[in-house]
């Protein structure tokens, strides 16, 4: 089921929370929504979910116009984990469940509530109340909650904030595994996570699309622009003269191996190589050094 906003603007006041966001996403796919606090990441959200109205705009559910008369219909394909997991911490687990479960109406409740229980591990644990229960159990309550219903839509809001390694890894692997047949929308301030999960991701500055694509295209040269290489020489070279190098914007030294920021959009090794045999010296290390998501993600948000 796909996901579609078309020039989507929201205001707080006369501050602009989303400004013209547009984007579609296709059955089948796992995003990541990435931006630095406040950037507007959970106001689109709460947008797509039906839960909080927009200024101006369009917001397409598997190809239907969400119209504000129709946002039951709409929550009912959507599973929401929002950041701030809401649960009723005196209940017990299945207490919980089956409440949830009445909310959407569905008949074969005992059953779903033990396929729940049963997907998202809860199994040792379901007896105990949620208040007991550690960050990482309660994380899988809000996910059972949200997947009860069988949606075709989920988006989770920083689904792994608080857990240990451990509990990252499980919660990560069973996005992985509900997300093989659905549309899923996750938002993380952890670029490995997102990294480890998506096969996409959309960044957003002050509520505006900055970056959209693949996760190896965004962490390509075609997108960033700028290339870092590492360079290391038999004989000293002062900082001022790695500087003259074309194409060179910053040059840094550390154990014995220069840090080499690009300043243009050409592959700057050659230039590097020609410096080393001008100069009489001999390369002993000439290399890209591989961009990550977190690059990325800092130069298009800071």
């Amino acid at each position: 089921m796909s996901v579609e906003t078309r020039n989507i603007t929201k205001l707080f006041g006369k501050q602009k929370a989303v400004n013209n966001v547009s984007f579609r996403i296709n059955n089948g796919e796992l995003v990541g929504l990435l931006g630095p606090n406040g950037a507007g990441k959970s106001t689109l959200m709460k947008i797509i979910t039906g839960f909080l109205p927009f200024d101006t705009g369009e917001v397409f559910i598997d190809n239907k116009k969400m119209e504000p008369t129709d946002t039951i219909d709409i929550r009912k394909k959507i599973g929401y984990l929002p950041e701030q997991n809401p649960l009723y911490t005196d209940l017990y687990i299945k207490e919980s469940l089956e409440i949830t479960a009445g909310f959407y109406g569905l008949k074969n409740k005992k059953q779903r509530i033990s396929e729940m229980i049963e997907l998202t591990g809860l199994g040792d644990e379901q007896h105990k109340k949620i208040g007991a229960l550690s960050k990482g159990y309660r994380q899988r309550v809000g996910l059972a909650q949200a997947l009860i219903h069988n949606p075709s839509i989920l988006i989770f809001d920083e689904p792994t904030t608080g857990l240990d390694p451990n509990q990252l890894e499980e919660i990560r692997e069973l996005i992985r595994e509900v997300g093989r047949e659905k549309t899923v929308i996750l938002s993380s301030h952890i670029m490995q996570e997102v990294e480890a999960v998506c096969t996409r991701a959309i960044i957003i500055k002050k509520g505006e699309i900055v970056a959209d694509g693949g996760i190896e295209t965004l962490k390509s040269r075609t997108i960033n622009r700028r290339q870092t290489v590492v360079a290391g020489f038999d004989k000293p070279v002062t900082r001022d003269r790695m500087l003259t190098i074309y194409g060179v914007e910053n040059a840094t030294f550390e154990n014995g191996i220069w840090k080499i920021d690009s300043a243009v959009e050409d592959d700057i090794r050659p230039a590097i190589f020609n410096f080393a045999v001008e100069n009489n010296l001999t390369l002993l290390t000439l290399r890209e050094k591989q961009q990550n998501l977190e690059n990325v993600f800092q130069d298009l948000t800071q």
